[in-house]
């Protein structure tokens, strides 16, 4: 494929085909993103492949319960690392550290870096995916079933296999409202309403035009995307939830000694 008809074609995919992906291909998509750029060549990340269906099925409760961690072939989670790094400065008589906060960010950008690398590769290659935010907000779970050592943290996470549908590109926001050219340029009430036009309307659709959704939406009386988004996707509650289990998460796995 064209490397503008993958970055341009990107769907979530959430079903796939009952097909084995050839280890040869796996290899060559894991190969593509250790390509990916590293912040000071360190390759702060660990990428887990998991095939094995029991593994699949205690990680299917962690993920939200979500079918693709089920019924894909591969589920790829990326990991923030410093484990390994630090065992190699033990070796060579360096002082050990890289147990604090920006570590762990250098860390986890290393591994987001690593994962879109693979994703564009996989898509090239016929596959598809579906990113799941439930790597990081379940990191905690997740680390537990992947045996995860201090210092190692699941940031990404994803399915992945032959797609077994063809989902409808989803909207994006337009490049105007996205892009800033050498400052940053603050959104005037106006600008917001502008850029949000499309979504609004089409994410709104979108919802009414699934019956789950569109009843989901009725039973809490939600008006517009914007109530959909904060009252029934990403609560205030579930934020917070989600940031202590982090952070105690990060602390548990020694990256927050920020003495």
């Amino acid at each position: 494929m064209e490397l503008n008809d993958v970055l341009h074609g990107h769907k979530s995919i959430r079903e796939y085909e009952d097909k084995d992906v050839s280890q040869e291909l796996l290899e060559q998509i894991l190969d593509a993103g250790i390509r990916a750029s590293s912040s000071g060549n360190m390759q702060s990340y660990s990428i887990i492949v998991t095939k094995d269906k029991e593994l699949k099925k205690k990680l299917y409760t962690a993920h939200m319960d979500q079918s693709m961690v089920i019924d894909a072939p591969i589920l790829l989670t990326f990991c923030a690392d410093f484990n390994r790094m630090r065992k190699w400065l033990t070796l060579n008589d360096a002082p050990v550290h890289f147990d604090n906060f920006m570590s762990f960010m250098i860390g986890a950008i290393d591994a987001t870096l690593v994962a879109q690398n693979c994703a564009l590769a996989a898509e090239n290659a016929g596959l598809g995916l579906c990113y799941m935010g439930s790597t990081l907000a379940n990191c905690n779970q997740i680390g537990e079933i992947l045996n995860l050592p201090p210092n190692v943290v699941p940031i990404v996470g994803y399915s992945l296999g032959y797609p077994k549908e063809n989902p409808p590109l989803r909207d994006r926001l337009p490049r105007h409202g996205l892009v800033h050219y050498e400052q940053y340029h603050d959104y005037s009430n106006e600008e917001i309403l502008e850029i949000y036009k499309d979504r609004d309307e089409k994410g709104w659709k979108r919802y009414m035009d699934i019956p789950k959704l569109k009843e989901m939406t009725e039973q809490l009386g939600l008006k517009n995307l914007a109530q959909i988004y904060t009252i029934a996707k990403y609560t205030q509650e579930s934020h917070h939830q989600f940031s202590k289990t982090v952070l105690d998460y990060l602390e548990k796995q020694n990256y927050m000694n920020n003495e």
